[in-house]
């Protein structure tokens, strides 16, 4: 099963060690919202906050540096780059982040195998994205950043930033779900008015069971720096495709259906912030798929029985893991990336913000009072129940 080969091969959907570590960390101002709140340390004035948030573009940078590697095609280094900066601008946008934003970039790169060449385009990549967005209206600037050749450490490239916000504490959005909240979930895949090409909706979880579930162990001789030499050969590059295969339904190469790059709803949520609509609760579904709103959820049952029909890459990864739906939905979007807890009447306004930027929207769910706490997605005649354990 997925969970279990996932764990094999030295990752996990839901980050259990990482939490252990840090359950006895101060959890900031905002205890209970998306990102941690710190006090105003930038200005020591108690109206203000400040949001420090780092992250990566994982292991979909070997996946780029593969297809790089068999196909030459040095697009996909901008896409990586979006990656990374979207995994920490739409946390930060979760808690009502959406003023001037500042990024750093961390490069580390193992010298012998990628190139200069391959660092020009992840950083013009990201400059370009940056003169994209602003053009958005989202105020955001580079400092810089580092760049190290660390071979010794990092097989291949790994790409990560850092962000960094000051905001007022009276507009932070701390997660509280109430009974009788529908649930507006966005779709992950598709082409918003702000995209260039369609996307498919993949986003930057569960790439290393899409990597070696789906493609074809020829992999495994030809690009011994790809993996992890402690886990078991079985487990590496597992599938039945190249990389350059077509996916019948899309039309995209296998290698771009799982590169496609991590749609951002910031300018989504950038509108409906500023028309001040009441929320409970915004979701980026990140680590733990649809699962991950049981992290802030207590003594509700959060029903997910209209939820969009799994895009064709989700399906690929299915068929040729040989996994089952519940396993699934725990570590993949699944096609809703983003969800906001709300009532129904601005549900509404918000589904309408949401068709504005052709970014498909729709209720997907909602919330019920319970004793415990735990979601219940249905899919056909399947109902797969989830528990907080902690």
């Amino acid at each position: 099963m997925l969970s279990s080969k996932y764990s094999q091969r030295g990752v996990s959907s839901q980050k259990e060690d990482v939490h252990r570590a840090i359950q006895k960390l101060d959890k900031g101002l905002f205890p209970n919202a998306f990102c941690k709140i710190l006090p105003d340390f930038a200005g020591n004035d108690e109206r203000f906050c400040n949001i420090m948030h780092a992250d990566t573009a994982g292991t979909k940078s070997v996946l780029a540096y593969l297809y790089w590697k068999e196909t030459g095609d040095n697009s996909v280094w901008k896409s990586i780059a979006q990656d990374a900066l979207v995994m920490n601008l739409d946390d930060m946008a979760c808690v009502g982040a959406v003023g001037d934003l500042v990024i750093s970039s961390t490069i580390g790169r193992n010298k012998h195998l990628v190139t200069g060449e391959v660092l020009q385009h992840l950083i013009e990549g990201a400059a370009e994205l940056l003169e994209e967005w602003r053009s958005l209206g989202i105020k955001i600037h580079s400092a810089g950043g580092e760049t190290a050749d660390v071979g010794d450490v990092v097989r291949t490239v790994d790409v990560g930033f850092t962000a960094f916000t000051r905001m007022e504490r009276k507009n932070v959005l701390e997660i509280n779900l109430q009974p009788g909240d529908v649930i507006v979930g966005f779709a992950s895949f598709g082409k918003a008015t702000y995209e260039n090409e369609s996307n498919s909706g993949i986003g930057c979880n569960g790439l290393t069971s899409a990597r070696h579930d789906v493609l074809a162990h020829e992999y495994y001789q030809k690009y011994p720096e790809s993996y992890d030499r402690h886990v078991k050969e079985e487990l590496l590059y597992a599938g039945s495709k190249k990389l350059t295969d077509i996916e019948p339904e899309t039309g995209l190469t296998i290698g771009k259906l799982l590169l496609s790059p991590t749609r951002t709803y910031f300018p989504v949520i950038q509108k409906i912030f500023a028309e001040k609509i009441k929320i409970s609760g915004m979701i980026h579904c990140t680590g733990g798929g649809q699962t991950k709103v049981l992290k802030f959820a207590d003594k509700v049952k959060i029903i997910k029985d209209n939820l969009f029909e799994p895009p064709p890459v989700f399906k690929l990864i299915q068929a040729e893991s040989g996994t089952d739906l519940k396993e699934m939905y725990e570590v993949f979007n699944m096609g809703q990336r983003l969800e906001v807890y709300t009532d129904e009447q601005s549900a509404q306004r918000i589904l309408e913000i949401s068709k504005s930027f052709a970014v498909e929207a729709k209720i997907t769910g909602r919330v019920e009072s319970s004793d415990s706490t735990e979601i219940v997605i249905k899919n056909g005649q399947n109902a797969f129940v989830f528990s907080k354990t902690s």
